[in-house]
C-alpha cells in the first residue's frame, strides 16, 4: 500500500493550487492528479449528478490502486463527499470552505466567501456556517463562470478581470476584513483579488491545511511513501482533451507535463 499513488481530482485545473501544496509538503510521494474537464464547471451542475460522478470517479480510483484520495474541488464537496466516504475504504480529505479559521481571523466580524453558486447553495456550506460562524456576518459571493474563465481564458485574462470587478467589490463595501477563496481555481487569481479590496484584508486559501491533513491521514494508517516506496513522480489525466489540459497546466503550473486521456 505505501507505494501506491494518492489520488487528487477536481473538475478541472484549479485542483493544481492544492497539489502544489501537497507535494510541497509530501515530496517522497506518488499522485495522480484527475481533471474531469469533460464536465468542467461543476459549479452549474444539479447535485444529483455531482454526487453520482463523485463516487463513480472514486470507484475508479481505488480501482487505479490509489491509497489515499483528496476531493480537491469545493462542489464536489458540498455534492459528494459524504457519498463518496460511504462507497469507498480509503482515506478521504475533503475541501471546503475556510470559514472556521476566517472565525479567528477576523476583526471586523465580517468575512466574505467567494465561491461557486453550488458550493453556497449546499447544505454542507449552511452546516459550515451555522457551526463556526452563528455570531458573524458571512457573506457568501457566488462566483457563476469565474473558474471556467480563469481555466480557459487565463488569470491574467480580460473576461477574468471583469467577472472579480462584479465579485469582489460587494465583499470590500460591506466591510470584510477576511475572504475565503472557497474554490481551488481562485489562488491561481489571488493577486488580483487582494488588488481589489481594502489594504489589511487577508485571503484565506485551504490547501496547506488539506496537506496537513492528508500528512496526519497517511501517518495514522502507517501508508507514508519513502525511500523505495515512493519516488514523488506526478501522473496528470483528464477526461476531456489531453491537449487542451497540457496547454492550461504549462499556463496554471509552469511547466509541460504530459497528460493522459482516462474515463472513470
Amino acid at each position: 500500500m505505501k507505494s501506491r499513488p494518492i489520488a487528487v481530482f477536481d473538475s478541472g485545473l484549479g485542483g493544481l493550487t492544492v497539489l502544489r501544496a501537497l507535494r510541497g509538503r509530501l515530496p517522497q510521494e506518488d499522485f495522480f492528479y484527475f481533471a474531469d474537464t469533460r464536465f468542467l464547471p461543476y459549479g452549474d451542475k444539479p447535485e444529483i449528478f455531482l454526487k453520482a460522478r463523485g463516487v463513480a470517479i472514486a470507484e475508479a480510483l481505488v480501482k487505479r490502486g490509489a491509497k489515499a484520495l483528496v476531493i480537491a474541488c469545493n462542489t464536489a464537496t458540498a455534492a459528494a463527499a459524504e457519498a463518496i466516504r460511504a462507497a469507498v475504504d480509503l482515506p478521504i480529505v475533503a475541501l471546503e470552505p475556510g470559514v472556521k479559521p476566517a472565525v479567528s481571523l477576523t476583526r471586523s466580524g465580517v468575512i466574505g466567501v467567494l465561491a461557486t453558486t453550488r458550493t453556497l447553495a449546499s447544505e454542507r456550506f449552511q452546516r459550515l456556517v451555522g457551526n463556526h460562524a452563528p455570531h458573524l456576518q458571512v457573506i457568501p459571493q457566488a462566483c457563476p463562470g469565474l473558474a471556467e474563465a480563469i481555466e480557459t481564458e487565463g488569470p491574467d485574462s480580460p473576461p477574468v478581470a471583469v467577472l472579480l470587478d462584479a465579485f469582489v467589490a460587494p465583499l470590500a463595501a460591506a466591510g470584510a476584513d477576511v475572504v475565503v477563496l472557497g474554490c481551488t481555481h481562485y489562488p491561481w487569481v489571488a493577486e488580483a483579488i487582494a488588488a481589489r479590496l481594502p489594504a489589511g484584508v487577508t485571503l484565506l486559501d485551504t490547501g496547506e491545511a488539506v496537506a496537513r491533513q492528508l500528512e496526519r491521514l497517511l501517518a495514522a494508517g502507517n501508508l507514508q511513501g519513502g525511500g523505495a516506496a515512493g519516488q514523488g513522480k506526478l501522473v496528470v489525466a483528464t477526461s476531456g482533451s489531453p491537449q487542451q489540459v497540457i496547454a492550461t497546466v504549462d499556463r496554471l503550473w509552469g511547466q509541460k507535463l504530459p497528460v493522459e486521456h482516462w474515463e472513470p
